[in-house]
């Protein structure tokens, strides 16, 4: 059965692909659940016009990805945490304390987004901020001691 899809479908298709599936899982699930309609020759024309558009889209939103990953790869932040004599630091440092040292300095970037190894003592990290698809931007993360 060919069907056009409607909606993004995960180990499927995007929206406006045609894609070849049984009989029964496009008329029992993607049809019902709105996520696809039968190729017809008009269905078919409006699935191109809508890739075309999605490509545009998509481009656009990579190039504004690209955009955000060098501007972030330019940034350091610094994080202030409590340390002992010796360096090291009691706690740790997570992905929401880059996260809002980020949205301090103006990028409001998803906790869920950012990673980063173990952080035992003060110094100088990397933290990995996953932007979109294959595009990360690596940001330095500085730990200082705190001075209260």
């Amino acid at each position: 059965m060919k069907l056009v899809l409607k909606q993004d479908v995960e180990n499927l298709g995007e929206a406006g692909e045609i894609v070849t599936v049984k009989d029964g899982y496009g008329r029992n699930y993607l049809i019902p659940q709105g996520l696809a309609v039968v190729a017809s020759k008009g269905a078919m024309k409006a699935a191109e016009e809508e890739l075309k558009q999605a490509s545009k889209k998509r481009e656009a939103k990579l190039a504004v990805a690209k955009e955000l990953a060098e501007k972030l790869s330019a940034v350091s932040v610094t994080v202030s945490v409590t340390a002992g004599e010796d360096g090291k630091i009691f706690g740790t440092v997570t992905n929401q304390n880059i996260a809002d040292a980020l949205t301090d300095k103006g990028f409001d970037i998803d906790r869920k987004k950012i990673s980063i190894d173990d952080v035992k003592a003060l110094g100088e990290y990397t933290a990995s901020v996953h932007i979109q698809g294959e595009i990360k931007a690596d940001v330095k993360v500085w730990v200082v001691k705190d001075e209260k």
